[in-house]
């Protein structure tokens, strides 16, 4: 009978005893001289629930044919190892136990376990191999730095990269794999096991000497060193305590660097932004996609990646009080987290703002997921054009700007928060004013302008 007939077989392998279940199946005849188990493989599943009989059956079939494929390998490569720990790991289970390495059982209070496990090993006549997986004697296989940081992210937090457009996963992958990539550079891609306090002061004496260079200026932040040994930290943790290994000591732990006080980004000045900015032509060879952007994170305070991301859904033009909507995309073929729950928001559009949002119903498809072309095409052109009034300045400043005019202008620090989708540090009650207040307050600080410049 061909392997594909079997499959299709619900009831392949098994056999009933005694209203019990077994597994029988053939060792295949080319690794008969391999597998002790020959010339059949016989496991009772005890239970006489057919259902349940069968899911048992899928954990020993897959365990078997991985364990024959790794008898038919040549050598004892690492993927073979890995393999047969993968197969041993599925046997257990299916026989109603837990893998666990053979350390666990040194302890007096695991040796009821030790003795129920040695009990089915030997009622059941189990070969020596069988019994090895019983009492977790097949070693563990080695992984890699790299290794762990792809289980990590396909695995171990796969769940944080729910509801992140492809742009965002890319960009949380990034920042992780560069610490990983420097540690590997520093120390090669080691076994997660293997990684030492030494190690990890590498890591740290590297930053070290980029952030407070022995002569010369510092070509690093101590935020990006930070960064670097905390991710290394959370990917060791979180790797062994998926491992069942919670407890192990971490070489990244302490490690890092004091801050000191985060320079806040300058703000543009109002006259700049009404002399410069808003003045005819200063930004007519800009694209308009780019520049009515620009306009309206004047007159909204939102972050660029917000705006770049509206759609026809959120940008409310035929409202009584038009506004934008500032909120997660949760389209499952194009979904898109904001960075806080306190930043999602409405936010009425008065001035500049409004003009542009009016010549962009339907969003801004240039920039749809790509914040960090937007971020670049604007910081060049401003560049380019002189349009910063210092080198400190950025096109975020223009968000803190926003900030300050609202300060100002005397509008309140709660409505403020709001505004800038920025936590407020009370309980949550009410809805935070009605969009008429909202907007009637941000017209008190709505900047002139003249419609030739949208």
């Amino acid at each position: 009978m061909g392997r594909d007939k079997i499959k299709e077989d619900e009831d392949r392998y098994l056999i009933e005893r005694k209203g019990n279940f077994h597994y029988k199946r053939r060792v295949p005849l080319k690794i008969a001289h391999l597998d002790k188990r020959s010339p059949h493989v016989r496991v009772s599943l005890k239970t006489s629930d057919r259902k349940l009989a069968r899911r048992k059956r899928d954990l020993l079939e897959e365990a078997d044919d991985t364990l024959w494929a790794s008898l038919a390998a040549a050598g004892a490569s690492d993927d073979a190892a890995r393999r047969r720990f993968e197969a041993a790991v599925r046997r257990v289970e299916a026989m109603g136990y837990s893998f666990r390495p053979s350390s666990d059982f040194e302890g007096t209070d695991v040796f009821n376990s030790l003795v129920e496990r040695l009990r089915v090993a030997i009622d059941q006549d189990k070969p020596d191999d069988v019994a090895k997986q019983l009492l977790g004697m097949v070693d563990a296989p080695k992984t890699r730095v790299n290794e762990a940081f792809d289980l990590y992210c396909n695995e171990i937090v796969a769940d944080e990269l729910i509801g992140k457009s492809q742009a965002q996963r890319d960009q949380w992958k990034k920042v992780k794999r560069r610490a990983v990539n420097n540690f590997i550079l520093l120390n090669g891609d080691l076994p997660m096991d293997e990684i030492a306090l030494d190690h990890a002061k590498k890591v740290y004496r590297y930053w070290l000497g980029r952030i407070a260079p022995k002569e010369g200026k510092a070509t690093a932040s101590f935020s990006s060193g930070n960064r670097d040994l905390g991710n290394m930290r959370v990917l060791y943790d979180a790797y062994f305590r998926h491992m069942g290994d919670a407890k192990r000591e971490n070489p990244f732990a302490g490690l890092g660097f004091s801050t000191k006080r985060k320079k806040k980004r300058p703000p543009f000045p109002t006259d700049w932004i009404t002399g410069t900015l808003l003045k005819v032509g200063s930004m007519a060879t800009l694209n308009e996609e780019a520049r009515r952007i620009l306009l309206i994170i004047i007159e909204t305070g939102a972050r660029p990646s917000e705006i770049c991301n509206l759609d026809a859904k959120t940008i409310m033009l035929a409202d009584p009080v038009p506004h934008l909507v500032i909120e997660p995309r949760e389209d499952p073929d194009d979904p898109r987290e904001i960075k806080t729950e306190s930043s999602r928001r409405k936010v009425p559009l008065v001035g500049v703002a409004l003009e542009a949002a009016k010549k962009q119903p339907a969003g801004f498809p240039q920039y749809r997921n790509k914040e960090n072309n937007l971020s670049a095409a604007l910081n060049a052109y401003f560049k380019e054009n002189d349009l910063f009034p210092t080198p400190a300045h950025k096109i975020y400043s223009l968000r803190h700007s926003f900030e300050d005019r609202m300060k100002v202008g005397g509008i309140d620090a709660e409505l403020r928060k709001i505004i800038m989708g920025h936590s407020i540090d009370r309980p949550d009650y009410g809805v935070g004013g009605t969009l008429e207040w909202r907007q009637e307050n941000l017209m008190r600080i709505a900047l002139p302008f003249d419609p030739a410049i949208v």
